[in-house]
C-alpha cells in the first residue's frame, strides 16, 4: 500500500536505537555490558542464543550504523554507542532533578567549563 510523501518521511530509519526483542537489541545489550572486551561472533552467538547465522549479518549492520567496532575476527560496543548511553544517562538525570527541584542551576554553571575557552 503507498503512503504519502509526509509519512514516508516521518519514518525513522537512522538507526536509534533497535527494537526491543530483536537480534541487533540482544547482541547490542550484551556488547554493552561488556564495554571493555572483544568478541568474536561464536562467543557473541553463545552468550546471547542468537543464532550463529543471524549474529554475522546483525553485526554488519550494528558497525555500519556506528553502535560496534570491527578489528579481524572481534567486535565490541563503539566508542560512539557508549558516548551516546552516557549523553541520555546525562539528559535523563538532568530532566530529572528539574521535575524534582533539585537542580541547580547556579552550582551547575559555577563548574561549567565553556568550550570556547578551552580554543587555543
Amino acid at each position: 500500500m503507498p503512503i504519502s510523501a509526509d509519512r514516508f518521511e516521518a519514518i525513522d530509519d537512522d538507526g536509534d536505537e533497535p527494537s526491543p526483542g530483536t537480534n541487533a537489541q540482544v547482541i547490542l545489550s550484551f556488547l554493552r555490558a561488556h564495554p571493555e572486551t572483544a568478541f568474536t561472533r561464536g562467543e557473541i552467538a553463545d552468550a546471547t542464543d542468537v543464532p550463529a547465522n543471524s549474529v554475522g549479518p546483525t553485526l554488519v549492520r550494528l558497525r555500519d550504523r556506528g553502535r560496534v567496532d570491527h578489528r579481524g575476527q572481534y567486535w565490541r560496543v563503539s566508542d560512539h554507542d557508549r558516548s551516546l548511553d552516557a549523553a541520555v544517562d546525562q539528559s535523563t538525570a538532568t530532566a530529572a532533578a528539574r521535575e524534582s527541584g533539585s537542580f541547580d542551576r547556579e552550582a551547575w554553571q559555577a563548574h561549567a567549563v565553556d568550550p570556547r575557552d578551552e580554543r587555543d
